[in-house]
């Protein structure tokens, strides 16, 4: 599924235009991505965590020269998917809390 997909898909699901869902699917991308900047995470309840990731700086080499090469820290963003997410994937039911 790609971004235009599933725009359709929840216009379709919640009867509102294609404009209208796309500007708020827009805008959910936007602020995971103004958070990630910033540097804070993003947690979705149920789903999983965007962060921020720090590589650090590192000897590398280049395979084609066979020289060593300096490879610069940098800032990857990184996704792990929650525990209900996992188990939706794995074909999992929710597991129900004993009460006491």
């Amino acid at each position: 599924m790609n971004k235009q997909t599933l725009i359709e898909n929840l216009a379709s699901e919640f009867d509102m235009k294609k404009s209208a869902t796309k500007k708020i699917v827009e805008r959910i991308f936007d602020v995971i991505t103004e958070e990630l900047v910033k540097g804070n995470s993003v947690r979705i309840v149920g789903f999983g965590v965007f962060e921020v990731r720090r590589r650090v700086a590192r000897e590398g080499i280049n395979p084609k020269t066979r020289k060593k090469i300096h490879i610069a820290a940098t800032k990857t963003p990184s996704f792990m998917a929650g525990k209900a997410l996992k188990d939706a994937v794995k074909g999992r039911k929710k597991s129900k809390k004993s009460k006491k």
